[in-house]
């Protein structure tokens, strides 16, 4: 297992916590940043970073209100994390474009950032960041009640007698993750509370129901910015894919396809929605095949 290191750098506010795998950056070894979805953290990348081939200079963030981060303890709202990665970017790779890959909410923070700053990317690979589905604009006024009504009662996180519980869980979460991947996981995504209970690392604000109705055209705006080329992942049997694959969705998944003017789209067989997880050796091939 490739050792790792901690950073801890203030952006906004905020102390944010950085995983660094390889060397600093001094011996002219690229650098490569990945970005983990939602309720994960940055160890979550290990098993990925341990397959390639390529020493990287491996940048990896727990964005705020996850792993080591510092929490906000009320609600998060989309756009920060992309003003997160903005100067996260300036503090690591100040002049040179870099090469984003992001997982599910990091795909999306990375390929909306692609968009927006298209000078700043050199290229971008999104794991199963393919945006929200689409609700209609009539759910609005139910959304915003929900999201109220869960705010007043104040958000919980469950908890687990053990570090090995909390392993058993994400393993029936993910019937592929091998037993010492959930050992793994469960010392970097839960945290031992004061009754020495296990939680996970997250602030439970996260799971507060967004108020807010997702425009797919803001994403398809941005996406239609980006410059670099774009590798686009999906699995085979992730829930996104089996929802988007369905009839009514196929159309809908292939217009935000065709938003990307330079696209490479590839489908990771036997594996569900955390597939660094699940294939991190075919993953990391891909990957530093489309980087190469």
């Amino acid at each position: 297992m490739k050792s790792s290191r901690s950073e801890f750098l203030e952006l906004r506010g905020r102390r944010i916590h950085a995983r660094i795998w390889g060397p600093d950056g001094s011996d002219g070894a690229p650098t490569l940043f990945l970005l983990h979805g939602w309720m994960d953290v940055s160890a979550s990348f290990q098993f990925l970073v341990d397959a390639m081939k390529r020493e990287w200079r491996v940048i990896a963030p727990d964005w705020r209100g996850f792993g080591l981060s510092q929490w906000n303890n009320d609600a998060y709202w989309f756009p920060d994390y992309v003003a997160d990665l903005d100067l996260l970017l300036a503090h690591y790779s100040p002049d040179a474009p870099v090469h984003l890959v992001g997982h599910s909410l990091g795909g999306n923070a990375a390929c909306l950032y692609a968009g927006i700053c298209p000078e700043r990317v050199a290229s971008v690979a999104t794991l199963e960041g393919f945006g929200l589905y689409v609700s209609a604009l009539t759910e609005a006024p139910d959304r915003y009640r929900k999201w109220l009504d869960e705010l007043r009662a104040g958000p919980v996180s469950n908890r687990y007698a053990s570090r090995a519980e909390f392993a058993a869980r994400l393993q029936r979460g993910n019937p592929r993750l091998k037993s010492e991947q959930a050992a793994y996981l469960s010392l970097h995504l839960g945290q031992e509370t004061e009754d020495k209970q296990i939680v996970v690392a997250a602030d439970p604000h996260h799971k507060l129901p967004s108020p807010g109705i997702y425009h797919r055209e803001d994403s398809m705006a941005c996406w239609r910015r980006i410059k670099a080329p774009v590798l686009w992942m999906a699995a085979r049997e992730s829930f996104i894919m089996k929802r988007f694959l369905e009839p009514e969705g196929e159309a809908d998944y292939l217009e935000r396809i065709a938003c990307f003017r330079d696209i490479r789209v590839e489908m990771l067989e036997d594996a569900g929605h955390n597939m660094h997880h699940d294939q991190p050796e075919r993953l990391a091939q891909i990957l530093e095949e489309f980087l190469a």
